[in-house]
């Protein structure tokens, strides 16, 4: 019976190291597609916003799954792809733009999610007042934070139509919160207006 129960617990332990064994494997692949898809729409991004004629905002027009902007996050030293869509796919690539709702100077809400583990590690560390810039084709546009809030992870009163301009970034929540996090983590920016000098008014 003793040597059953040996055999019964070493078959045990080699099983958990298995699974753990496997599950990092996994973590770590999925990681590396992040990091790759990331790179490939920071890339494509990039090219879009170095071109020397800017796009008018009337042409301005992503499909699912393209790279249509960057966030700029420099409290965080953060340069993330904006991807049109918010499906697993696209989050891979970088913050999705929640589709239906607004991008700048369309007077309403722009919405952009990602994933708290991999493009929003840091985003527990921005505070009220910090700068967000939304870099578009057609233009760059600063936004302040005005308020945080935390709210139920079905709570979709979050996402509704705004008489004015209103930047909302959204992550899941507790930030190290293990599996499908129960809550949202989020942040609401408006525009900073600049005079012809560039200064803030």
């Amino acid at each position: 019976m003793k040597k059953l129960m040996n055999a019964f617990f070493m078959l045990l332990v080699v099983s958990i190291i298995l699974i753990g064994v496997g599950m990092i494997g996994w973590s770590s692949k999925e990681y590396i597609e992040t990091k790759t898809s990331e790179h490939k729409a920071k890339e494509e991004i990039e090219k879009i916003l170095s071109a020397k004629e800017p796009i008018d905002k009337e042409d301005f027009k992503p499909n699912f799954g393209e790279a249509a902007g960057m966030l700029i996050i420099d409290k965080i030293d953060a340069n993330l792809p904006i991807v049109e869509g918010t499906d697993e796919d696209d989050l891979k690539k970088g913050v999705g733009h929640y589709t239906g709702t607004s991008y700048p100077l369309d007077g309403d809400q722009v919405f952009l999610s990602g994933h708290r583990d991999t493009v929003f590690k840091r985003m527990g560390e921005l505070e009220v007042g910090d700068i967000l810039t939304v870099r578009m084709p057609y233009g760059d546009f600063d936004y302040e934070i005005v308020s945080t809030k935390i709210v139920d992870a079905d709570d979709r009163t979050i996402i509704v139509p705004h008489d004015e301009e209103i930047l909302t970034v959204s992550t899941c929540y507790p930030f190290g919160y293990i599996g499908s996090a129960p809550d949202r983590y989020i942040i609401d920016a408006k525009p900073v207006f600049k005079d012809n000098n560039d200064n803030e008014v």
